[in-house]
């Protein structure tokens, strides 16, 4: 500005001008200097992104073709697996049909192999033994018995199962010694979850043989709640020890069985039979009419004996026998009598049988002697054509029931001489179990109870072993249960034991002795069982 002093205004504008030019083109030069810079260092970054652009697209065409490789071959992999998996699928579907035909022929011919069983058994004269395992139940850890801790211990341990439905494995062990499995043959085993339905299936075939003419004995043996009388009975109410009717599908071989008889003989013609039941229990080794009456008509137990007739038969005298008309009455009957059964609670089982049941179904049939070489539907067609009434052994029916002794009915009969009887009996026997006293912790009348109950199931071991050994003396006359069960156990009826055992391991001694029982019991041979005169198949007359 000092440069301006004494000047004009115009120079001054001019200067200023001069200036404001001279600003300008130096403004605009460094501008195109700016630009070039700019534009240099563009193409510069543009070269280097496209030098990145073309590695990256060389890299992802790489790594494309890598990860298109893999896909192809996990879809060959894939593609391998499924041809695998169809050829595992065929293998797998030609082995179960492989599997399936060879089960059918094992099934056919196990078939075989137990009816060519069945009839040496029945030409032997082989007891029938089956064997059923009862399930865990709760009372076998009832907080109320004393246990040992090695037992509570040793609740969950089964040491009995069913290897398959004829053998029995039990798993033995002690303290310090290795494990021993020890295997048991039978006719049949039942594992812990079949049910009664099952059970009876096997037992129904021995009815049809009582309506043909052979007597049948089925007893239940085994250690005190082992299931015995569940498996006879069913299932029993708490307040009177009856069984329950309700639940069918629980109910035991007894109920079913008289069921079964009694639609058996639905199939015959009215009045050509009758039907008999008496009940009687074995306790302390004296025998009880559990259907004997008083004065009044009420139902109480009356002592009884048991003797060998002059054909060497074991009877009961003065044994009531009431008439049945239909499985209902005999089974209202037989819960009458089941209440005056003694009982008695022990460690093993609150509601212990304390006595040995035996339930006898008798069945008389009437036919004409005239016509007595002749066959059944023969004979009773004749019946029919010559207008003979059916109706007499309905009347003898009615006469007998009144009548507490059966040794008025045969001399009733053989009054009518064109009339003959046949008799066959079905006896269904709920033994009283075996039992340890140290376990069940009895005293007093119930450990006498405890020995009686032992010694007649001694008895009756000694009376099988006897037999199978041909001895000539049979000791039935050791006990009433035994002197009883003569007949059936000597021969004369078709007889199946009922082996009862718990899987526990704390039941495993007497499990042993239950199994032991049946081999001995299964290895025993009487002979073929008689048959009952009945009418053979004839044409003449």
């Amino acid at each position: 500005y000092q440069g301006l002093a004494g000047r004009s205004t115009i120079e001054v504008l001019q200067l200023y001008s001069a200036h404001g030019q001279q600003q300008k083109l130096q403004g605009s030069s460094v501008v195109t200097q700016l630009c070039g810079t700019i534009k240099k260092k563009l193409k510069q970054d543009l070269k280097s992104l496209r030098s990145f652009a073309l590695e990256l697209s060389k890299d992802f065409h790489r790594q494309s073709k890598t990860y298109l490789y893999q896909v192809l071959t996990a879809v060959r992999g894939i593609q391998l697996q499924n041809e695998a998996m169809q050829m595992f699928q065929i293998k797998a579907f030609d082995l179960e049909q492989s599997l399936q035909e060879v089960t059918e022929r094992y099934e056919k011919e196990k078939q075989k192999r137990r009816a060519l069983h069945n009839s040496l058994v029945e030409l032997r004269g082989n007891i029938r033994v089956h064997c059923r395992i009862r399930p865990l139940l709760p009372f076998d850890t009832d907080a109320g018995h004393s246990k040992s801790e090695d037992r509570q211990r040793n609740f969950s341990e089964k040491v009995a199962y069913a290897a398959d439905d004829e053998t029995v494995l039990m798993k033995c062990s002690r303290p310090g010694h290795a494990s021993i499995n020890k295997t048991f043959q039978f006719e049949r085993v039942y594992n812990t979850l079949e049910s009664q339905d099952i059970v009876f299936v096997d037992v129904a075939p021995l009815l049809t043989s009582l309506l043909d003419g052979y007597n049948v004995c089925i007893m239940a043996y085994g250690q005190t709640g082992s299931g015995k009388t569940y498996t006879m009975l069913g299932p029993q109410l708490e307040e009177n020890f009856a069984y329950s009717l309700e639940d069918e599908s629980e109910l035991g071989i007894i109920p079913r069985a008289t069921q079964e008889v009694f639609r058996l003989l639905s199939e015959k013609p009215p009045g050509s039979y009758w039907v008999e039941v008496s009940v009687v229990e074995v306790y302390n080794n004296e025998i009880f009419d559990l259907l004997a009456k008083d004065s009044y008509g009420k139902v109480f137990g009356v002592k009884r004996d048991v003797v060998t007739t002059r054909e060497g038969k074991s009877d009961v005298p003065l044994l009531t026998h009431e008439t049945v008309e239909n499985a209902s009455e005999f089974l209202n009957l037989v819960n009458k009598g089941l209440q005056l059964r003694v009982r008695h609670p022990t460690l093993v089982h609150a509601h212990s049988s304390r006595s040995h049941l035996v339930v006898t179904l008798t069945i008389t049939t009437v036919i004409s002697g005239d016509n007595f070489g002749t066959s059944w539907e023969e004979e009773l067609l004749g019946q029919k054509n010559k207008d003979v009434s059916c109706t007499f052994p309905q009347k003898m029916r009615e006469s007998r029931s009144s009548s507490s002794s059966r040794a008025s009915s045969p001399t009733q009969l053989e009054a009518t001489e064109k009339l003959k009887q046949i008799k066959t009996r079905l006896q269904l026997v709920d033994l009283a179990g075996s039992e340890c006293v140290g376990m069940s912790g009895v005293t007093g009348a119930a450990l006498r109870e405890t020995s009686y109950i032992n010694r007649s199931l001694s008895a009756l071991a000694d009376v099988l072993g006897a037999i199978a050994e041909q001895r000539p003396h049979v000791p039935y006359r050791n006990s009433k249960l035994t002197h009883l069960l003569q007949d059936s156990l000597g021969g004369d009826a078709k007889l199946l034991v009922m082996l009862c055992i718990s899987p526990d391991q704390k039941y495993l001694t007497e499990s042993m002795q239950t199994l032991g029982f049946g081999t001995r019991a299964r290895q025993v041979q009487r002979g073929q069982v008689k048959k009952k005169n009945f009418p053979v198949l004839s044409k003449a007359k």
